[in-house]
């Protein structure tokens, strides 16, 4: 059923008017216009549409439109910007933490959630909180690296 869905995205208020049985992926990157979540498997199960819903990381694929209304959607452009980014951001970019890049949209809310529960996590607590984010050019170790690195900055406050 085709109706108006009211949510907070990134920080702002939104409304959609979509099919409420659409996928949050396919609104963000059609009528809201964000390229930041991309399509990998469709089923929920790559981490390359990963969005933070109330704070929880989701796969925007597999969740029906109508199961965020009323609620906060966090995707990598409400993350930081160019001339603010967030710390993760920073530290991604100073370890060279991607190489084609398609995945680390995800990987960054997902490190996101993991960093809101947990500002000082352990190599493994970071490993096993990315684990369901495919990456298929192998630079696991630095987005590891990176998370810690970016915590760190956190908990020292220095700024991004």
């Amino acid at each position: 059923m085709r109706r108006t869905i009211g949510l907070t995205l990134n920080g702002q208020p939104a409304q959609v008017e979509a099919d409420e049985r659409e996928n949050l992926l396919d609104v963000l990157r059609g009528p809201l216009g964000l390229s930041g979540p991309r399509f990998g498997c469709g089923l929920g199960q790559c981490g390359s549409c990963a969005v933070l819903v109330d704070g929880e990381e989701k796969p925007a694929c597999a969740l029906d439109l109508a199961a965020v209304e009323g609620k906060a959607v966090l995707t990598l452009e409400g993350l930081g910007s160019p001339e603010r980014p967030h710390p993760l951001q920073t530290a991604f970019l100073d370890l060279q933490a991607g190489q084609c890049g398609y995945c680390l949209a995800g990987i960054l809310v997902g490190a996101k959630a993991l960093l809101d529960r947990n500002p000082d996590p352990s190599r493994e607590q970071i490993a096993g909180a990315l684990a369901w984010h495919l990456c298929r050019c192998g630079v696991h170790n630095r987005v590891l690296d990176a998370v810690a690195l970016a915590a760190r900055r956190m908990r020292e406050g220095v700024p991004a």
